[in-house]
């Protein structure tokens, strides 16, 4: 099993006609074949990856016609959270939002118009999701994963790369990869992606890798302590960056003490979380965790 995607996932692309949209949808549509269509406003009725996917002007009319229930968004940061809106309002249930530089404002209404519609939205500025052997709904690099039994998940896209790679060279699969994104305000929340994959039952253990800066891990931490019976590996990127300055992603700065990578490990480890000083050691962590 996995989570969240699967080989029946039904996929549109927002965005598919220009170059990024273009090229990342014939990647997932070499590894899944499970892209459906794409959406440009205007360019309705025009075919897409060489004449085999039809383009839509809406999501409205991609939902009808095609059946999509992912939509996977490669639209200028101007108008990416229009098109999250977008793909909320048609009922798409999952959204995956690849764009990076959406301005926070935008991303405040966006993200509170898809819970309010009951839709999941990963993103945005995240690598997307993998379920390897089944779909690939984003960047990620399917062909370095394994189909098997550990859930990841990210806030970094490199690490994410790293993380599998990682877990392959130990032997070690993944039921599903999941990138959620740097930036202060994004769609899902760790602590909902630990649910998820606690209830799985394919998984067996988690990856969890976070950053400084913001909550997430700490309560990510407490919800381990208390929901999650599956062993948790984690990682915290950012050990010696100096207060106050943001380190790469948008949502890494240290604002407080509980923010600093070094709070954050200590909390995640007094709540049961096997964690590790480096990424190079997550495969060989949650080998032994297992028992392999």
């Amino acid at each position: 099993m996995s989570i969240l995607v699967n080989k029946d996932s039904r996929i549109i692309v927002q965005g598919i006609t220009g170059k990024e949209g273009t090229f990342h949808a014939e990647q997932c549509q070499a590894y899944g074949h499970n892209v459906v269509g794409g959406v440009t406003p205007g360019k309705g009725g025009q075919t897409a990856l060489d004449g085999t996917v039809p383009v839509f002007d809406s999501c409205g009319d991609a939902r009808k016609a095609v059946g999509a229930n992912v939509s996977l968004i490669f639209v200028p940061a101007a108008f990416a959270a229009d098109a999250v809106m977008e793909a909320a309002e048609a009922g798409i249930e999952l959204i995956v939002c690849i764009t990076e530089g959406i301005p926070v404002n935008d991303m405040v209404r966006a993200a509170a118009y898809c819970r309010k519609r009951g839709v999941r939205l990963i993103g945005p500025n995240c690598p997307g999701l993998l379920t390897p052997g089944e779909a690939k709904v984003g960047i990620m690099p399917g062909h370095i994963a394994r189909k098997g039994t550990i859930g990841v998940i990210s806030k970094s896209g490199t690490l994410t790369y790293e993380a599998v790679h990682q877990l392959v060279g130990a032997g070690l699969g993944q039921s599903t990869c999941v990138g959620i994104g740097g930036d202060p305000i994004i769609g899902t929340t760790m602590v909902e992606l630990l649910g998820l994959f606690e209830a799985d039952p394919a998984t067996e253990a988690i990856i969890l890798i976070g950053e400084i800066g913001g909550a997430m891990e700490i309560d990510a931490a407490h919800y381990i302590k208390t929901s999650v019976t599956k062993p948790v590996v984690a990682f915290i990127a950012g050990r010696t960056a100096p207060p106050g300055r943001r380190m790469g992603h948008a949502g890494a700065i240290i604002s407080g003490a509980d923010e600093s990578a070094a709070a954050k490990m200590r909390v995640l480890k007094e709540c049961g979380a096997h964690v590790v000083e480096s990424p190079a050691a997550l495969g060989e962590t949650v080998k032994a965790v297992l028992g392999r």
